[in-house]
């Protein structure tokens, strides 16, 4: 798949320094005044959800942590999951409402107001902001559960109400389901797609691969409609192949690189080190990925990763690897090998997708084998050992999709909170669970309180161990 970043190098600096009005102002075309500004806000805005997803800095998500897939040397709050000493919960919320959803909002105002384009180009573009920001939404639900959703995005309202969970995720699919009408309309934003660069076939399977994950998501808190979602979506067309990944790519100049780049090689510092949870997953199965994830700073092929959540020496433990370290390393937002795990669920609960689940266990775990360098005779390898060869247990499938999805970790967490597997460890230096939610952001509790308390109380307490709605029970 041919991947597009920005061309227009001078919005770049924008991205970081100006407010929506600013950049708008700064990129008015007096012969087209609306759809430059439409275009660098969908860029803006999908470039702001790829960094939320990809950031590793103890200031965003936490998401590496999350999923125990790193831990640190000396700052040892953020592992030991203390998410309010740097406001974590409030730096997610403020990115994902203020950086993505306002800026798709505004974007999908500007379309359509523009004389210029076509119904169907309008259709086509406001098709791409539907799925972006259907995506933004499902994350802010399964970080923090009940959230503003019908009273938010809107101007002249302050103090929005929260809308249950699982209301959203019904209305999310809802929504997914109508959008491929969009898609299919027209020519869709092209150069300021960063993600398949006006591909709209690309973009319909990206939607149902979406549709796909939040049906799946729900099959235990309700059933019926997760069946029906995985399978409208699935017989509309997912995800094939690797080819198919929705990635954004970075460019290799400062500021719009991969926020890897930028805490692993640009600080300069020596913070984040593989943890030993994953490392000693993957060495008792002898997993080629390995060479790809973790560096041989400690010599070929030994792998020894830092005690999570404890005070660890830099040079004593496996570094993170190489793939890491570039600038333009891309950022996941939804791959292959996800699609077919979650297509094996699906065939092991009795969906009706083709297919049995023990072809979609394997094709995902040779997808992320080859994605990550490896060969057709490591996938054989891997998948011929007893403890990889598929028994259709939840243990043995979820620590697979665990390690699958090691640079998409927002999904690592989702999954260990919904399966309750792989086995995570307590934090070393404070013990504490790790979090099934983020707590409510400070701002809220001080300017919402009313609509902030009405929240807590539905949930079952603003606590980090209050599951969501769809976490529910393990799945036998």
């Amino acid at each position: 798949m041919k991947k597009y970043i920005v061309a227009i190098t001078a919005l770049v600096t924008l991205w970081s320094c100006q407010s929506d009005e600013e950049y708008e102002d700064l990129n008015r075309d007096p012969k087209n005044p609306t759809e430059v500004a439409s275009d660098f806000l969908f860029t803006a805005a999908t470039v702001s959800l790829s960094d939320n997803m990809a950031s590793p800095n103890v200031n965003d998500g936490l998401y590496r942590f999350l999923a125990q897939y790193w831990t640190t040397t000396t700052y040892l709050d953020e592992p030991n999951y203390d998410l309010t000493s740097r406001q974590n919960p409030d730096n997610v919320w403020s990115e994902i409402y203020r950086d993505v959803l306002y800026d798709l909002e505004d974007a999908r105002n500007i379309v359509m107001e523009n004389e210029e384009l076509s119904q169907a180009e309008k259709d086509a573009r406001l098709g791409q902001i539907e799925v972006i920001e259907i995506y933004a939404w499902h994350v802010l639900v399964d970080t923090f559960g009940d959230i503003p959703y019908s009273e938010a995005l809107q101007p002249d309202n302050s103090l929005p109400v929260y809308d249950d969970d699982l209301t959203i995720y019904e209305d999310l699919i809802s929504r997914l389901e109508s959008v491929d009408v969009l898609l299919s309309a027209g020519t869709g934003y092209t150069t300021a797609d960063v993600i398949y660069g006006g591909d709209m076939e690309q973009w319909l399977k990206f939607a149902n691969s979406l549709s796909l994950r939040l049906g799946m998501r729900i099959s235990q808190s309700n059933p019926d409609l997760s069946k029906a979602t995985v399978e409208n979506a699935v017989s509309d067309g997912v995800f094939t192949s690797n080819n198919d990944n929705a990635t954004v790519e970075y460019l290799g100049t400062f500021p719009n690189t991969n926020p890897l780049w930028e805490d692993l090689v640009q600080s300069g510092r020596s913070d984040f080190l593989a943890s030993a949870t994953i490392v000693d997953y993957m060495n008792a199965l002898n997993d080629p990925r390995r060479m790809a994830y973790f560096d041989d700073n400690l010599g070929e092929g030994v792998y020894t990763g830092g005690v999570y959540g404890g005070s660890n020496n830099y040079s004593a433990y496996t570094h993170i690897g190489d793939p890491f370290l570039e600038p333009t390393r891309e950022g996941i937002l939804l791959d292959y090998a996800e699609v077919e795990f979650n297509l094996s669920r699906a065939a092991e609960l009795s969906y009706s997708v083709p297919g049995d689940a023990e072809t979609h266990y394997e094709n995902a775990i040779e997808a992320s084998i080859l994605y990550w360098g490896g060969t057709e005779a490591m996938v054989t390898a891997y998948l011929a050992q007893p403890a990889v060869s598929y028994d259709g247990s939840i243990e043995q499938f979820a620590t697979q999709y665990w390690i699958a999805m090691f640079d998409n970790p927002f999904q690592g967490w989702s999954l260990w909170r919904k399966y309750d597997n792989p086995d995570l460890v307590l934090p070393q230096e404070f013990g504490t669970p790790v979090p099934l939610r983020f707590t409510y952001p400070v701002d809220e509790q001080n300017l919402n309180n009313t609509n902030y308390i009405d929240a807590s109380d539905a949930i079952g307490g603003d606590d980090q161990q209050t599951p969501l709605f769809w976490d529910v029970e393990s799945e036998l």
